[in-house]
């Protein structure tokens, strides 16, 4: 088996890297814009527990302790993009990650993923503004946490990839994350989830371009991650528990979902299971 290839965000889920909580995080809590401190103990079950349904639906799963005093590191699908060709370092536009991805350098090369490409300033980029459409198409957001010359440097990182940018709305403004995976998440070659209130126009019409039909999530289910779920293989999707009416959604489009609780390592620091992991092998 490979060690890494993620051109696409809806093939079986193979390798996934994870990061876990650890007790020098807690007391950061405040710097990094958490809605409350979170309770060590009871977040180290959850992730536990995370990692144990990453493997029971087949996938490896490599656990780091990267960045100690971080809080925000356990949201390891941001510093990071893996490609065709191995790893591109980003460059979080949140200065306080900007540490973690030289700090994923070695556990990504003992893994047997190549750094291929590292992000430098005055670019930004983070991962949770990068969605795979499709193997040779990647979806970009330009917003608080994406810059222009982020965009730019992507489009260096992986040359034969097609990336198209949107811009992101305003929202709640720079100090409240807003993503381009805040209201989109692929389960499928032909399905999205997606949060169409907040969705640009133009990704809307790719989307119908492109044959993809779209689950909506329901207004009181946005601010509960409802729209942030992980495809653990094609229409089978792991989301955070409480979102019930997106839940029945999917399921009616013919999804498989599995839920985790997250009240502590998603709901207190605003992340979801795509931010919480980050692919490393599909097939």
């Amino acid at each position: 088996m490979n060690a890494f290839g993620c051109q696409g965000m809806w093939a079986e889920l193979r390798r996934v890297l994870v990061r876990r909580p650890l007790p020098q995080d807690a007391a950061h809590w405040r710097a990094y814009g958490w809605r409350a401190a979170p309770d060590v103990g009871v977040a180290q079950r959850e992730h536990e527990a995370l990692c144990l349904l990453l493997e029971e639906a087949g996938a490896e799963v490599l656990v780091s302790e990267h960045d100690p005093g971080n809080p925000d590191a356990i949201y390891v699908y941001d510093p990071v993009l893996v490609g065709d060709r191995g790893a591109a370092l980003l460059r979080p536009g949140k200065e306080g990650r900007r540490g973690e991805p030289a700090a994923l350098t070695a556990l990504l090369e003992r893994a047997g993923v190549p750094v291929t490409f590292r992000m430098g300033g005055p670019a930004a980029a983070e991962g949770g503004d990068t969605v795979w459409l499709d193997h040779d198409t990647l979806l970009a957001g330009h917003g608080y946490r994406t810059n222009a010359a982020g965009i730019e440097a992507l489009r260096e990182a992986f040359p034969e990839v097609e990336v198209i940018a949107f811009d992101l709305p305003h929202w709640q403004g720079a100090g409240e994350v807003m993503h381009l995976m805040t209201f989109l998440s692929p389960l499928d070659r032909d399905l999205a989830l997606v949060y169409p209130r907040l969705a640009p126009v133009r990704l809307l019409e790719l989307l119908a371009e492109r044959g993809i039909r779209t689950v909506e999530v329901p207004d009181d289910e946005l601010a509960t991650m409802g729209p942030n779920v992980l495809a653990l293989g094609p229409r089978r999707a792991l989301a955070l528990a409480g979102n019930e009416e997106t839940r029945r959604r999917m399921e009616r489009a013919g999804v498989d979902v599995v839920t985790y609780v997250g009240d502590e390592i998603s709901r207190k620091g605003d992340g979801g299971p795509t931010c919480l992991t980050r692919p490393l092998l599909r097939v």
